[in-house]
């Protein structure tokens, strides 16, 4: 048991966080029958409350019951997927399909740092907007939401612009550095 583990899927996430005492991590287990039981409050729980888990920011982590394993990856995956199923999907076909191409490939590894700093940014956005929204009264909210399409569209395509740059910029970056250590090789391509 005093070996070195590394960082669970949960903690590389940001699901889990260190426990400071006032707010242990929740530990889940999950059960052969596909029960999830929350050691926290000695009871069972449904995917739907370990969603609200999530969107109240609460730390928790999943672990199969018999041998140990982090599960919360795969609970947070399963979450998505019916969030997807239920009606109002986020990812459209065709951006669901690029991301299984880029699973096997060189970029693999970028890709989830890219994307999680994509996300990042984005909450960056969010959180400004409502900072400056604050105390808005019943008609500026009203005139604020009759702009914010037009504006947020702006925002959204000067971001996505800037993003694409960023995403080019490192990609050539990686093809010199692949050429100059192919080089140092004696491999030409």
């Amino acid at each position: 048991m005093g070996r070195d583990r590394k960082p669970t899927a949960a903690a590389r996430s940001g699901v889990q966080a260190p426990s400071t005492g006032a707010h242990p991590v929740r530990v889940i287990k999950k059960y052969p029958n596909r029960r999830l039981y929350d050691t926290s409050s000695s009871s069972y729980i449904t995917l739907a409350q370990v969603r609200e888990l999530v969107m109240s920011r609460t730390a928790f982590a999943v672990h199969d019951a018999r041998s140990g394993e982090d599960l919360t990856r795969s609970i947070l995956l399963q979450i998505i997927l019916e969030e997807e199923a239920g009606g109002a999907p986020m990812f459209t076909e065709t951006v669901l399909a690029e991301i299984i191409r880029f699973y096997g490939h060189a970029m693999q590894g970028f890709m989830g740092s890219y994307l999680e700093k994509n996300i990042q940014a984005f909450l960056d956005i969010q959180a400004r907007l409502a900072e400056q929204s604050q105390g808005f009264t019943p008609e500026m909210w009203a005139q604020f939401m009759r702009l914010q399409s037009p504006m947020m569209q702006g925002v959204m395509g000067d971001y996505l612009e800037q993003s694409k740059t960023l995403f080019l910029q490192m990609q050539e970056q990686m093809t010199r550095q692949t050429e100059q250590m192919l080089g140092a090789f004696g491999i030409r391509r």
